[in-house]
């Protein structure tokens, strides 16, 4: 699989990361294989130096934006301040198989991964080819 987006959205992500020492996270809105826009979130976790939670206000405007035709959540961002931009274990103990797009940035590094069904109710992160725009 192939994602784009646009070099303008990536490096906005990338700022935000960069300006943060806590994991940041936002939504991913297009359609099949394309990133359209982000729309940056709070991050609401207990623990948001370690994890991230998206602000659930947010999520829930977005799903309302989608059904009355506006774009629709393909997915989300999030950063690993002082990681890897590969799914963690708690990503994948998060995560749902339901093909939506997670896009990870570590530093300059970014790399956009698949939720897909892994054994039983597991999720099995698959990389996809990012394209920038």
């Amino acid at each position: 699989m192939k994602a784009s987006i646009s070099r303008e959205d990536l490096d906005r992500i990338r700022h935000l990361a960069a300006s943060c020492k806590d994991e940041i996270c936002g939504l991913l809105l297009g359609g099949e294989g394309r990133i359209e826009a982000i729309r940056p979130a709070a991050n609401v976790a207990p623990d948001p130096a370690r994890h991230f939670e998206l602000d659930p206000a947010l999520l829930i405007a977005a799903h309302r934006a989608a059904r009355a035709g506006g774009p629709r959540i393909v997915g989300h961002y999030h950063s690993h301040p002082g990681g890897e931009a590969v799914p963690s274990a708690t990503d994948a103990a998060y995560a749902r198989p339901d093909g939506s797009l997670w896009l990870i940035v570590a530093g300059d590094v970014a790399r956009i991964w698949v939720a897909g069904p892994g054994e039983g109710e597991h999720v099995c992160f698959a990389e996809a080819a990012l394209d920038i725009m």
